[in-house]
């Protein structure tokens, strides 16, 4: 396939997934096929046991500029057709990806691009990228789910500036606000995001999962999650390897 063209380039090294929105003519903007690709490429990626991590990041300097309208309005006149749906539904398979997510941010990180940043676990970004959530420069309401999802992630007050205004904001104010958990000088974002993800990749997946799904607000999985402590046998080995000095060996998989 053409590089040039607009894709989800996918790459599966050590345990660490890495998904890169490519549509280097549109500042890496999803187009429909891509936002229609990415739900299946997930669920793969997540049948694959030896993914232990996923990394989200744009092509070239940023990450992603929101929605292709030109690709969307190519299927305008199809009363079935709906792109903020695809681009919820995306949203949804990512922030349900039972492995953690980081989203590597540089550049602009705008509309569809937030959407997509929001829905991945942590958000680590480059100085100078731009955030921006703007729905009000078009007249689109935003999806409920990814406007609860940002208020979760960022409270009211900024949710409601931030899409109130279609304003971009620094990667000063995002930090300061949630919206990223690390902000990283110029030329230090790969390094960082790669050395991160392994320290992921080598951790207890069991404790991630049930992490994750404790953060998400989940409230009926105390026995499920029980009853894995107790059958899994990561919890002897982390304390084994813990005494023995050794880096542990844990086994337990979604």
């Amino acid at each position: 396939m053409d590089r040039t063209e607009p894709q989800l380039q996918l790459t599966v090294a050590d345990g660490i997934a890495t998904v890169v929105i490519s549509n280097p003519a549109k500042r890496n903007a999803m187009t429909a096929a891509m936002w229609q690709e990415l739900p299946g490429m997930l669920e793969r990626l997540a049948a694959d046991p030896d993914v232990r991590v996923l990394v989200l990041t744009g092509a070239g300097d940023t990450f992603c500029a929101g929605a292709d309208i030109s690709s969307l309005q190519d299927r305008a006149g199809d009363p079935a057709y709906d792109p903020q749906a695809l681009a919820v539904a995306a949203e949804e398979a990512l922030a349900a990806f039972p492995r953690p997510t980081l989203a590597a941010v540089r550049g602009y990180c705008v509309g569809g691009g937030s959407q997509l940043a929001a829905a991945c676990d942590l958000r680590f970004a480059e100085e100078g990228a731009s955030f921006g959530v703007t729905p009000a420069r078009l007249g689109i309401v935003y999806a409920s789910s990814s406007t609860r999802r940002l208020v979760a992630l960022v409270g009211p007050a900024t949710t409601k500036h931030l899409l109130f205004s279609g304003e971009l904001i620094g990667t000063e104010r995002a930090l300061r606000t949630g919206l990223v958990d690390e902000v990283l000088p110029a030329a230090g974002l790969d390094d960082r995001v790669a050395s991160y993800a392994r320290v992921l990749a080598s951790r207890s997946q069991l404790t991630q999962a049930a992490a994750k799904e404790f953060a998400s607000g989940r409230e009926d999985r105390d026995a499920h999650w029980a009853h894995q402590v107790r059958h899994s046998g990561d919890t002897a080995e982390g304390i084994t390897a813990f005494l023995e000095r050794r880096t542990p060996h844990f086994t337990w998989t979604t």
